[in-house]
């Protein structure tokens, strides 16, 4: 009894090979006591015959490890990156490039005009505000590729020009990027040279559907200057009484004119603000159009 419960407690496969071996004992010390006396002879006899059939070998006591499960690598291959820019999205996201869709989109709307008048008929001589007046005028807006004269090629993303009213009425106003100027064929020496000229008026910039653009050089010295506001003059100067000459004297804006805002392919919406060469004119222009 003290046996079997000492087998239980073993675990059942190693219970089994115990069992086997105790029965085995039992048998041996059996078959000792019933021999003619002679001891030593069944001991010789019998000893060798039952360890060499009956007892558990080392190895038949000590289970195989459990079989290890073959992992195969599936082969290494290199993931594309989802997010990795094909050279057509590197183009595409150029600003330049993005400008080109541009070229040849024109524009009309509506001008919101506020200008300020000044003269310098004060008693001492000094600028003053003689007149403001606010209206509003049918405006047009195009854009081209960018011009070239000579060897030149204007800078720009595009070319501009922007129109509010008739050219010849009091009030209108004209924005020009650049423009190309015709000059004689030949230089003070005589030397033969291209007689196209490129003159480029204003520095623009635009990214992301948004307009910068400014006025750097009026072109007043060249006697090209194309960036006016229209406005009408007395007939005598600081004799307002005396009447206005009909129709628009052009004044030619300064360095520092802006012209900013929203401008994508379908609508415009841009603001400009500037004043005249000869300080007579301040300006305040809000354009809304749509491309056509």
């Amino acid at each position: 009894m003290i046996v079997m419960t000492g087998v239980r407690e073993v675990p059942g496969f190693a219970r089994a090979r115990l069992i086997s071996a105790v029965c085995l004992g039992l048998m041996c010390a059996t078959l000792t006591g019933c021999g003619d006396g002679d001891s030593s002879e069944a001991g010789a006899s019998s000893a060798p015959a039952s360890t060499a059939e009956f007892s558990p070998s080392t190895a038949q006591a000590t289970l195989p490890p459990d079989p290890t499960p073959t992992v195969t690598e599936p082969p290494t291959t290199e993931a594309e990156d989802p997010f990795t820019e094909s050279p057509e999205d590197e183009t595409a996201l150029d600003g330049e490039e993005d400008a080109s869709a541009l070229w040849g989109t024109e524009y009309s709307g509506t001008a919101e005009i506020s200008v300020d008048i000044y003269d310098f008929c004060s008693a001492d001589g000094s600028r003053r505000l003689a007149d403001s007046q606010s209206y509003s005028m049918d405006g047009t807006l195009n854009l081209g590729s960018p011009r070239s004269g000579g060897d030149e090629t204007e800078s720009n993303p595009f070319s501009l020009l922007f129109a509010a009213g008739d050219p010849s009425e009091a009030g209108a106003v004209s924005f020009w990027s650049s423009a190309v100027s015709t000059t004689s064929g030949q230089d003070l020496a005589g030397n033969p040279r291209d007689p196209q000229v490129l003159l480029t008026y204003w520095e623009m910039g635009w990214s992301e559907g948004e307009l910068d653009a400014r006025l750097t050089d009026p072109h007043t010295q060249e006697a090209v200057a194309l960036n006016l506001f229209n406005w009408s003059s007395p007939v005598v100067a600081c004799r307002s009484d005396l009447g206005q000459l009909p129709g628009g004297y052009p004044h030619a804006l300064d360095v520092g004119t802006t012209f900013e805002g929203l401008l994508d392919s379908s609508t415009a919406s841009l603001t400009a603000e500037g004043v005249s060469t000869d300080s007579l004119i301040e300006f305040h222009i809000e354009f809304e159009g749509t491309s056509w």
